[in-house]
Parts: structure tokens; sequence; C-alpha cells
């Protein structure tokens, strides 16, 4: 029985030292010098704990009353504490209702009119769509004003925090802008079926075609995919994205004209991302969006070809907002940053969908702990440099629905001061770690645990600072700060 009782506590002591171990040499990998500093202490003692171990069990400590009496406290104690961190606690039932579960209220279709990006890319200064749109909106044409002063995160701005030395990546990001310029023409998101191909329709059960259309979206590069029937509530009710001067569609009615939205998330970079706010971080950005792009473009294809009408949303065309239809899709939830929280990548993705009257199978909404880790870890609001994040516990009612609001004109605004699309909320995210072996297990079970939950928020102050600091690039998008 003594026997047993030391091979098991032996085994936990050794991989509790092992995996000390791994997150040592993680923290290195991620060039984290402070969480190197931390997990170094921590596989040190883990290694003290196991060298005492084995050296009383040399002694014949074990086979006293008082050796066997520790043994039994130390399997008593691991075991409830691994009890209470891998135990399932009660499922968030808002969750499991996707977006729905954060309808409160009534909600308005948000207009892309209204939307910063469209005020700031779209709207020139003169023009007959300007008068209309600040006529009915004069509130915000001061402050468009600053913005466009200012630059904005691109144009001849981008870069600002890096420069004079910012030039190689701005030419990087720019040319990752010119995929989706060149995919937001109408042949491109629209696609008509290739008129070298017959053109019936090919006949699939909704389980062939869904089978069919992840495998394409994942042969082309997305990294996760899921399927949704689409909400009319996030569609946009009027087009304000203008590309190719096609100005007879601005402030057109976007009409919910299909049932489904194949919506897909393409991972980025850990060490890009790592150097937010600097310029790395947007030409990684850049180059999803152009990924993104060419996939979304690529399977609306696809399924034009099966002989289905289908339409491509990406970075400079969309009809719809992606998070509330990659929450239906099963791809993660929404958290506190106002980004989609995935199991797989954190907050460290970018988002693509094409909507389509091809009958799939839709995935249903996911619970992995996103709505109550965000409550108690509240990382991204104490870093955001333009305190745009809600620092708030609970969310608040917005448009009806029960959500964290990011504060997106001063988010823009800060982006127009540095240049980049900042990405700091995405690079301190604890959820946001390279997917090393011990982040995870911490993720599994982070997932599943509010005590994890709790245990790791406080870890990720600890080992990598409430405040984390940048960390370099690569060295080819390195820039010269001397």
């Amino acid at each position: 029985m003594t026997s047993i009782l030391i091979l098991i506590v032996g085994l936990a002591f050794s991989a509790q030292a092992f995996i000390a171990l791994t997150f040592f040499v993680s923290c290195i990998w991620e060039n984290e010098k402070r969480a190197s500093i931390f997990a170094g202490l921590q596989f040190a003692g883990m290694l003290a704990v196991l060298v005492v171990f084995f050296y009383l069990r040399s002694i014949g400590f074990f086979e006293t009353t008082l050796g066997l009496v520790v043994l039994i406290a130390v399997l008593i104690v691991a075991g409830s504490g691994a009890f209470l961190l891998t135990k399932r606690t009660a499922p968030n039932p808002r969750a499991l209702q996707g977006s729905e579960g954060l309808i409160v209220g009534d909600v308005r279709r948000h207009d892309e009119r209204e939307q910063v990006f469209a005020r700031r890319r779209s709207l020139r200064p003169g023009s007959e769509q300007y008068k209309i749109f600040y006529q009915e909106h004069p509130e915000l044409e001061e402050v468009d004003a600053r913005k466009r002063a200012q630059g904005g995160s691109l144009g001849q701005y981008i870069g600002t925090i890096d420069r004079p030395h910012e030039g190689p990546n701005v030419a990087a990001t720019m040319a990752s802008w010119a995929v989706p310029i060149h995919l937001s023409k109408p042949d491109a998101y629209n696609p008509q079926s290739n008129p070298n191909r017959r053109q019936e329709k090919i006949d699939l059960t909704p389980d062939e075609a869904t089978e069919k259309v992840k495998g394409y979206a994942r042969s082309v590069g997305a990294d996760l995919v899921g399927i949704t029937e689409v909400n009319p509530l996030w569609t946009y009710s009027h087009r304000g994205e203008i590309y190719h001067e096609n100005w007879e569609d601005w402030g057109k009615e976007i009409k919910v004209s299909h049932k489904y939205a194949v919506v897909f998330a393409m991972e980025m970079s850990f060490i890009m991302t790592g150097s937010a706010p600097h310029s790395p971080t947007v030409i990684e950005s850049m180059r999803n969006y152009a990924r993104g792009a060419f996939i979304a473009t690529q399977l609306a294809g696809f399924i034009a070809n099966l002989g289905y009408s289908a339409t491509a949303n990406h970075l400079l065309h969309y009809d719809s907002p992606l998070v509330p239809l990659a929450v239906d899709a099963g791809l993660g939830e929404l958290g506190r940053l106002g980004y989609l929280m995935t199991k797989e990548f954190g907050p460290r993705i970018r988002l693509g969908a094409v909507t389509t009257n091809l009958p799939l199978i839709p995935d249903k909404p996911v619970d992995i702990g996103v709505e109550d880790f965000c409550k108690i870890c509240k990382k991204c609001a104490v870093c955001c440099p333009s305190d745009s994040i809600p620092a708030a516990k609970d969310q608040t009612v917005v448009n009806g629905l029960l959500r964290w609001k990011l504060n997106a004109e001063t988010c823009y605004e800060y982006w127009g001061k540095v240049g980049t699309d900042c990405n700091v909320c995405m690079r301190v995210c604890p959820w946001g770690h390279a997917r090393t072996l011990p982040h995870r297990l911490i993720v599994m079970l982070t997932t599943r645990n509010k005590f994890a939950r709790r245990i790791f928020s406080v870890m990720d102050d600890i080992f990598y600072g409430k405040r984390p600091k940048p960390k370099p690039a690569p060295k080819w998008t390195r820039f010269d700060t001397k």
C-alpha cells in the first residue's frame, strides 16, 4: 500500500516539475523576460520538492507513521486541488444561445454609413454624400474632421509611432492592402458561375455541402470554420463603404438575401502582434485581411460554381458585422475588448465570411468561459492606451444588447496618433498567449472551470505583469530607433 502511495505522489511531483519546465521553456521562446524569471523560480521550486521527495524515500521516511501521514496529506491536498480545477462548472446559458443570449431589448440594425471606418474612408468633404450625412449627423462632423486631419491608421500617417524608420513596414502593409482593394469589386465579392462549367446546380445534401464547404475553406487557408443561419439583425441596414467609385450604392438598403453564413477565422502571428502598437502588428493585420479577402472570394466562387448564390464578406466589403455571426457559428464568444475570443487562439484572429443560399448544417454556439473570465481579468481595459475599453465588471445594455461596449471613436482616434491598428488589447490578453503545451493546458482548464479562471488571471498578472510591455518583432520588421 505504501509503495503505491509513494509511486502516485512521485508521479504527481514529476508531472508538476515537467509542466513547470515546459512553462519555463515556453516563456523563453515567447521572449518574456519577466515571465521567464518567475517560471525559472517556479521550476526550481518544483525540482527542489522532487529532490526532497526522492531523498526522503531513499532514507525510508515514508515507511514511518509520520511519513505515511505526509503521503496521505499530500494526496488529499493534490487530489482536492485537481478536482476543483478540472471539474466542469455550470455552463453559461447566455453563451449557449449565441448572440440571441445577449439580446435584452429592442435592437436596431447598424447603419454602415455611421460606422467610423466608413465615415473616415468613404465620405469626401464637399461631396453630395458628405453633405447628406452630416446634415443628419451634425454632432459627428467636427470629430471626423479632426480624424481626417490626423490621417487615420492608413494613408500618409501609417506607421507614425516608428518614424522616421517605418518605411519598409509601411511598404509591407500597403502591399497587403492592395489585395482586398482588388477583391472588393462586385464580380469578386459576388461571383457568378464560371461560364466554362455546366450551368445546372450540383445536387448536394446539406451534410455533403457542409463537409465540402468547410473542407475547401480550410484548404485555402482558414484556421477555423463555422456555419450559422443569418440573423437579419446582424446585417447592416444601409451601405456606407464605397470603393471603385460605385457611389450609386451609398445609402442603399442592404437586403438579407441569404439564409446561411460560412464564417472563418485566421490566426494572427503571436510574434508579430507581440510588438503592438508598433508597425509590425499592422503588417500582420493587413496580411490576414488579405488572406481573408482571398479565402472569402475563393469560397464564394466555389459555391457559385456549385450553382448557388454567394457573397464574400471581407475587409473592404461587409454586408454584416462578423463577430455576432462568428459567435452564432460556434467559433467563440464576444470578449470585453470587443473581439471574438476563440478557444484556439484567443483574440489573435481576423474574420471573414461568405453568405449563401446553399443549404448547410449550422453549428451551435459555444460556452468557453469568456464572459466569466472577462469579468475577472480586465487587463485589456487597464492596458488600453486610449481608455476605450470599459473596466466595469458587468456588461451594460447598448442598443438592446448586453455587452462591454468599446468606444470606437476614441479607439480609432488613437489609431490616427500611432498610425497602426494598435492591437495592444490583443497583445496583453491572457487568452492570446502562444499555444505552447502549458498554455494549452491552461486554456483547457480555463474553458471548463470557474476556479481556474480566477487562479490563472492572477497568475498572468504575476508572471507577465499587469501592463506587459511590447516585445521585439522579427528582425526583418524591426525599426532603428537610434
